[in-house]
């Protein structure tokens, strides 16, 4: 008998003692009741008999004078009233086969390579308006129709790839590796422009690449002044001038000058006292914005809210972005108190550390500082003034002014 026939219709294991079990067992052949599986253990014997044969042995029992013990039951039909009784259990089950079957059938995560030029956000929007999302069905995706339309919206594209791996869809591309002309700085080139100062203050160095050093090291300049100037201008043998040719002033100029500092922090100030109580909001995300949750009323009058998301490793190994997690709503209330001065000293000097640190990012050298605190009626007030030292020149298009209306080609 197969094994599945016999699961189907169920067996016990049985156990079989008494004054003749060898005889009970030969009535059980001659009645046609199969018996497999016999071992024997001392004076009695277990086996393994049908559902159907088991309620045919009360004659042969009380014939052979034997007693029969049932040690195991077997088989569909002793599950099936487990089954009755767990049904909320089975059809959550058929549920979770049933989902991760029909998972595999969609796109539920989309990745990009290799783009640099054209970016991330640029790639996923036109997904989106060509219908390729998180959530479709696989069938509606059509790979070479794809890659055709990117190469076609995007020039810098020369080569794509998309693929499916599970229920991940990967673009790959690759962008035109050439480097791109800036039109603007031909201009600038054609038209010339000069460096000009930012700050007050004295040269400390210069060393130009490119142009005319209208200033030298030790010059005072003012905000506006030209550093060095875009228009070079070109003499005949006799001295006399020929022409103007016009370049992109390039140069190296250090500038001492003084920076102030000034930030001011209120006398009092709000913190919030958290009561300790709390409410919890369950819910479950589909994706990045389909999100399904309990309604709740709001639960006071001053709370923030903590997000706490999970996510299965079955479904991370799916790459299906089913999430499940909570809400917790925290009630607090809005405290007044009042800076002492060591604290109020203490943020102040916080702040003015990191306008330090954004200084030093910008190679900007300190040379001499003068800082002070003072106690105002309203709060307290940092003030600082900097003598510092930093590269300036900034570019603006060169005046030609009308006398060069009659300057001579520079090829003639």
């Amino acid at each position: 008998m197969p094994d599945i026939f016999k699961y189907s219709k169920g067996y016990l294991r049985i156990r079989v003692s008494g004054f003749s079990p060898e005889r009970f067992m030969n009535l059980c052949g001659n009645k046609g009741i199969l018996l497999w599986d016999i071992e024997r253990e001392k004076d009695d014997y277990c086996m393994c008999i049908s559902l159907r044969g088991f309620y045919q042995l009360k004659p042969i029992v009380k014939k052979t004078r034997t007693k029969v013990v049932v040690l195991q039951k077997n088989g569909l039909p002793f599950l099936l009233p487990f089954v009755r009784k767990r049904s909320v259990f089975v059809g959550g089950l058929l549920f979770a086969v049933a989902f991760w079957y029909l998972s595999g059938y969609f796109v539920w995560t989309i990745e990009t390579q290799g783009n640099l030029q054209v970016t991330t956000d640029q790639l996923q929007s036109f997904l989106a308006e060509n219908g390729i999302r998180e959530g479709m069905w696989q069938k509606d995706l059509h790979i070479e129709e794809l890659e055709k339309q990117i190469r076609r919206t995007f020039p810098a594209v020369t080569w794509t790839s998309a693929k499916l791996d599970g229920t991940k869809l990967i673009v790959s591309i690759k962008e035109n590796d050439a480097p791109i002309r800036n039109s603007e700085n031909e201009i600038k080139e054609e038209n010339g422009n000069d460096l000009i100062s930012e700050y007050d203050g004295v040269v400390v160095s210069i060393v130009v690449r490119n142009g005319v050093p209208q200033v030298k090291a030790g010059d005072q300049v003012t905000r506006g002044s030209v550093l060095v100037e875009g228009k070079v201008p070109v003499y005949n043998e006799d001295g006399t001038l020929r022409q103007y040719l016009y370049r992109n002033a390039d140069a190296d100029i250090v500038i001492e000058h003084s920076r102030r500092f000034e930030t001011e922090l209120d006398r009092d100030y709000t913190e919030r006292v958290y009561t300790g109580r709390e409410k919890k909001q369950f819910f479950i995300r589909i994706g990045k914005t389909t999100e399904c949750k309990i309604p709740v009323e709001r639960p006071y009058l001053q709370y923030d809210r903590v997000m706490k998301v999970s996510r299965p490793i079955a479904f991370q190994k799916l790459r299906i972005p089913l999430f499940w997690g909570s809400y917790t709503y925290r009630e607090y209330q809005t405290v007044e108190f009042l800076y002492t001065e060591e604290a109020a000293e203490e943020l102040l000097q916080k702040e003015l550390l990191q306008f330090l640190q954004t200084l030093e990012q910008k190679e900007v050298q300190i040379i001499e500082k003068d800082v002070t605190i003072e106690n105002e009626e309203e709060g307290f007030v940092l003030r600082g003034i900097f003598t510092v030292q930093e590269k300036a020149g900034r570019r603006v298009e060169t005046d030609k002014g009308e006398d060069d209306t009659h300057d001579i080609s520079e090829n003639e």
